[in-house]
């Protein structure tokens, strides 16, 4: 009767009601792990220097910082307490990378849903990391990236530029696009492997749509090409 009862009152199942009046109650209390939170200070800091670097992701950031922080120093362009200094240089990429997150969206906007094409080929196109890269790699991976020329706002028509970057060798190629079209994108690329002084061996490029697609999977895998892309934080950022 009073087990017909309890469930009537809560609403469980009578199988769950029976655990919990089943289960001895204890009186101490649950040890949580503390959450080491970050002054304001600590945030506004890693903004100047996100922004400084052309907010690259939390591993480069991470391996550029001590050189970045000091020549910002040396220039007058940050003062930071020695504390806040010591934080800095303390944090790992992926709280980087945390801390970053809600500034990135802010900056470029919230992330629009993808559609099922993309959410597919994003699971074939193999992820590359930073510390991915082999020091002895030949000329030929390039990363590129679409910077859009829209001023603060994503509306109205602009022009882009898709920027291709040789890993190695640091040769650029930019080339002027009237939209972010992924047909428009495999042409420019078409048309820019004769004038490099490389064969193309491999592509890397961020999680946007406009590379993310079967127009430009087709085209890396019938000419040969390695289609890699970049981890989370290039997936919530574009350059603008």
């Amino acid at each position: 009767m009073i087990l017909e009862e309890f469930t009537k009152v809560t609403g469980y199942h009578r199988k769950h009601a029976i655990r919990v009046l089943t289960t001895p109650i204890t009186s101490e209390p649950k040890i949580r792990a503390v959450r080491r939170v970050y002054s304001e200070a600590v945030k506004e800091a890693w903004i100047v220097l996100w922004e400084a670097s052309d907010r690259i992701c939390g591993q480069r950031l991470k391996a550029l910082l001590p050189q970045l922080l000091g020549a910002m120093e040396r220039h007058g362009h940050l003062q930071l307490e020695e504390g806040i200094r010591a934080r800095l240089l303390a944090m790992s990429a992926a709280t980087i990378d945390r801390q970053l997150h809600l500034v990135g969206e802010q900056a470029c906007g919230r992330r629009k849903k993808r559609s099922s094409t993309t959410n597919r080929v994003r699971k074939l196109v193999a992820v590359r990391r930073f510390a991915d890269w082999e020091e002895q790699l030949p000329p030929g991976y390039l990363e590129i990236d679409l910077v859009t020329h829209c001023g603060p706002r994503l509306e109205g028509s602009f022009v882009h530029t898709l920027v291709l970057t040789d890993i190695v060798s640091g040769w650029t190629e930019c080339i002027a696009l009237p939209v972010g079209e992924q047909a428009l994108i495999v042409e420019a690329i078409t048309g820019l492997r004769p004038k490099l002084p490389f064969p193309l061996l491999g592509l890397d490029t961020d999680n946007d749509s406009a590379f993310l697609n079967d127009t430009l999977w087709n085209y890396c895998q019938e000419h040969g090409i390695v289609f890699t892309r970049a981890g989370l934080i290039a997936r919530m950022i574009r350059r603008g």
